[in-house]
């Protein structure tokens, strides 16, 4: 069926207004009923906010999205709009989206009276009908409802009484449309309270004026937990104006991180031809992550966004691609020594607490890398402690042995691939590791990484790190050189 033109056209057609909630709602009964996805590309909240959500909308309530930074708030909000009929019509040239059936503006009203059937009508589609504002602490109540424009005034030779000489704010133009306010506590008091009216009525007030606008709106606010946000908060009035508040979430689920991660970060084609990543070294970059949130140095109440994962996959692909390029060689694996490349990624996206601060963000960030290489090797090798216990048969014999006679390994961060794996192969004792423990042989040489880095973190070697390069050694050689050369000197 052809799009109506004239509000005459749009009457045979059978169009019925509808509130932007009730074509929420209606929306979202269809896909529930036909088991199609409603939030498509957000993992890890089908059994909590999702629902939540859906509840809300099929209350045809305003939504409060709390959380803390990184946990897809936005995002939810967004994909809102996909419930949103296609195409909807309104008076051509209005600037409040007026619906043609029931105008709410002085220009649709008149335009109405005076063409009736004839009146003009175009059609706006979904992605247009979401309007985002992130709330600073410079907004005014002019910015969002609106105020009496001077210049418009003078132009058109109108007096301050007429209601055309009103600049509309965002809200208004948001008539029929998704409003989305981003970090809400952000929001002045005094601007907090000029949302009263449009929560609970529906209408807005311009000073100065009688007019008042029934405007049609869905309303989702976004703000991280009061307790953090110290430069401002929801006040209580408004907060109990907003139907449901949700609470969102970081994943519980490594996998559900990682598919988080692959989906947002930007890897070019190039990149992912020149540089493979083995399985397990995804989970360890997701593992920084989960280990950032419960470290001790850590700020809890700020979070650890999604975001670390995010970029520290893509500074691990250029870290390795780096690699390539200086070496001139034309594919590589990612190593644990590229992930010294993402260091730029934690530093940025964790706040400390005093002790972190003392301890310094780049060995937090180090401190991290190594947790979370160690509980990944703990996934597939026995604990050396049990070994020291007598519980377990131990598998790093021949490697203990091979660093007790005085040997020393050193892997710069940027070797060529060939020295890179003659160097690890030279450790003996990891093979027969590896094949005991059903490591994949296109996994070796990062396993045997892993080994001699763990091993280093569990004090049965010792781990030096230099600039540029990282050196393995044997704890009690190690000392015995320390004191020979605090004897010399």
């Amino acid at each position: 069926m052809a799009l109506a033109t004239t509000l005459g056209e749009l009457k045979k057609q059978g169009y019925q207004p509808k509130s932007i909630k009730e074509e929420l709602r209606d929306n979202l009964i269809k896909r529930l009923q036909n088991r199609q996805p409603v939030f498509e590309g957000i993992y890890g909240f089908d059994d909590t906010v999702i629902p939540d959500m859906e509840r809300a909308i099929l209350s045809r309530h305003n939504i409060l999205l709390l959380g803390l930074r990184g946990q897809a708030k936005t995002r939810l909000a967004r994909l809102m709009t996909a419930l949103l009929d296609e195409y909807v019509p309104i008076i051509k040239g209005s600037e409040l989206n007026d619906d043609p059936m029931e105008p709410i503006s002085s220009f649709g009203k008149k335009l109405v009276e005076d063409l009736k059937d004839d009146t003009p009508v175009s059609w706006i589609h979904r992605d247009e009908r979401y309007v985002e504002k992130l709330a600073t602490p410079d907004v005014s109540v002019a910015d969002l409802i609106g105020d009496v424009d001077p210049i418009k005034a003078a132009t058109l030779k109108l007096p301050y009484s007429d209601e055309r000489v009103i600049h509309f704010g965002l809200i208004p133009r948001s008539h029929r449309c998704i409003f989305v306010i981003n970090e809400i506590p952000d929001l002045q008091a005094r601007i907090q309270v000029s949302l009263f009216n449009i929560l609970q009525e529906g209408d807005i007030q311009i000073r100065g004026f009688k007019t008042r606008l029934d405007l049609d709106i869905e309303f989702v606010f976004t703000a991280n937990p009061e307790d953090y946000t110290n430069r401002g908060s929801i006040i209580t009035p408004l907060k109990d104006r907003i139907e449901s508040q949700i609470l969102t979430h970081y994943p519980e689920e490594l996998s559900t991180a990682r598919a988080i991660t692959l989906q947002e970060a930007s890897i070019t084609s190039a990149q992912r031809k020149k540089v493979q990543v083995p399985d397990i070294v995804f989970n360890i970059l997701e593992r920084i992550s989960f280990a950032a949130r419960k470290s001790e140095f850590v700020d809890e109440k700020s979070g650890v966004s999604a975001r670390l994962s995010i970029t520290a996959l893509e500074n691990l692909y250029s870290t390795a691609e780096r690699r390539v390029l200086i070496n001139k060689e034309t594919s590589t694996v990612a190593r644990i020594a590229d992930f010294w490349g993402i260091i730029p990624s934690i530093t940025g996206k964790v706040e400390l607490v005093y002790e972190g601060e003392v301890e310094g963000q780049y060995n937090v960030a180090l401190q991290l890398v190594s947790q979370a290489v160690r509980e990944e090797f703990l996934e597939t090798f026995p604990h050396p402690e049990k070994i020291k216990k007598g519980k377990v048969k131990d598998p790093y014999g021949a490697i203990r042995a091979f660093f007790g006679d005085s040997n020393v390994i050193q892997l710069p961060n940027d070797a060529e691939d060939n020295f890179f794996q003659s160097t690890l192969d030279s450790v003996p004792g990891m093979d027969r590791l590896l094949e005991s423990h059903k490591v994949p042989k296109s996994d070796y040489y990062v396993f045997k990484e892993i080994v001699l880095h763990s091993l280093a973190d569990l004090d049965v070697l010792t781990k030096e790190l230099t600039q540029g390069k990282i050196g393995f050694s044997d704890p009690l050689g190690k000392m015995l050189n320390d004191l020979d050369e605090e004897d010399r000197d």
